[in-house]
């Protein structure tokens, strides 16, 4: 993989006429150092959220071997990683799934929201000996989702009197009990975390079972152009004291789920500029590409335009349009260019490793990227003011 110290460095070199996904895994390995670091726990990285094996390996090398998977193709990839431990935590699985993650992989660690999904997870289990006698099981809590750009409560989880039954039938086949929660995508304040360690204090104490262990999911926020979330030192204060207080022994595992926060930063993509139509940029991907969330979600990813002279020129908010041939290719921004952006230059978009790559797709002929590695910094970081703090204090 050809690196480089910055997009416009890379520029210098050709003029590519397909994307260019360019990944900065130091930046990926930073977030994983703070989060092994400062999280009061065990630090699962939400495979789904990028698996390039750039910064997957920057990860690793960081000190993160826990991976959570939430299908069976994303277990094949992650199984190959040497000394992984991997949480299968999607509530809802197929029975191959099951099996085969069990059988074949040596999958221990399963999620689940109903008493139909328990039975599927037992049955699929089984052993010659009988039911397996080495499984731990983590029940989804459904919790409301506050700050959350993405809400994911609707979907899976179970609450009160069900929830507490759950735990009890869970109990009498599980090795190790846990309970786990998802507060939602993005989410800008630790309060949802909160709410979330005192649902599962009430359960805990509804249903008098022991609890071995506690996951919180993900939720962990990055920063973009249109969102500016509270300092991640805030969200594992509140994580610290929530946890201290729940009726558990202190052998009680905490475990994290972040996907978001360790690789948002660690990934842009270079666009060239087609078209130009007033305060319209047509580009070269765009919804049905990496760049689904500005699309379809709202995102406003922060912009820079390659061309050295623009330093100090006037910006103007842009819409963009992707190079598709539908109408919902649209990402309404507003993106902040230099007013003087022309057809042929060529715009980075920071801070879009969590899921741009993932989301990509092969609509209209369009999802195909070159790839490079860029030495510099993102544009927008949760961790470098941490790390310029650190050393003004030494």
């Amino acid at each position: 993989m050809e690196r480089f110290r910055s997009a416009l460095s890379f520029l210098e070199t050709r003029k590519p006429d397909i994307p260019v996904l360019a990944a900065r895994p130091h930046a990926a390995g930073r977030a994983a150092r703070w989060f092994v670091k400062n999280f009061p726990g065990e630090v699962a990285y939400a495979y789904k959220a990028n698996s390039s094996v750039f910064l997957i390996g920057a990860l690793y090398g960081a000190g993160i071997t826990q991976f959570d998977v939430a299908s069976l193709a994303e277990l094949e990839d992650a199984a190959t990683i040497p000394g992984v431990r991997l949480h299968f935590m999607h509530p809802v699985k197929s029975r191959t799934a099951i099996r085969r993650a069990y059988h074949e992989f040596g999958i221990r660690c399963f999620a689940l929201d109903t008493e139909d999904e328990l039975d599927k997870i037992v049955e699929e289990t089984m052993t010659a000996e009988g039911p397996a006698k080495d499984l731990e099981l983590f029940v989804r809590v459904s919790v409301p989702a506050k700050n959350s750009r993405i809400p994911l409560e609707r979907k899976f989880g179970i609450s009160g009197a069900k929830a507490a039954k759950l735990l009890v039938k869970t109990r009498l086949v599980a090795d190790e009990l846990g309970l786990t929660f998802h507060v939602g995508s993005q989410t800008t304040m630790p309060d949802s975390y909160v709410t979330g360690l005192e649902e599962i204090h009430k359960l805990i104490v509804k249903a008098g079972v022991v609890v071995d262990a506690i996951d919180i999911g993900g939720g962990f926020p990055s920063r973009y152009t249109d969102s500016e979330p509270a300092p991640l030192s805030s969200f594992i204060d509140v994580i610290k004291a929530g946890v201290d207080k729940l009726p558990v022994t202190e052998h009680c595992r905490v475990i994290c789920e972040p996907g978001r926060a360790l690789v948002a930063e660690a990934e842009s993509l270079i666009v060239r500029v087609d078209a130009r139509r007033g305060d319209e940029l047509f580009i070269n991907d765009g919804g049905y590409g990496a760049l689904f969330d500005a699309a379809m979600l709202g995102f406003v990813f922060p912009v820079k335009l390659l061309r050295t002279g623009v330093e100090t020129e006037p910006l103007k908010p842009f819409e963009l349009w992707g190079p598709t041939c539908d109408s919902i290719d649209r990402m309404k921004g507003p993106f902040l260019l230099p007013q003087s952006v022309r057809e042929g230059d060529y715009i980075e978009i920071g801070n879009l490793g969590a899921y741009g790559r993932a989301l990509s797709g092969g609509f209209n002929g369009y999802g195909r990227y070159e790839e490079i590695i860029l030495l510099d910094e993102p544009m927008y970081s949760m961790y470098a003011d941490d790390d310029e703090q650190r050393q003004s204090k030494a």
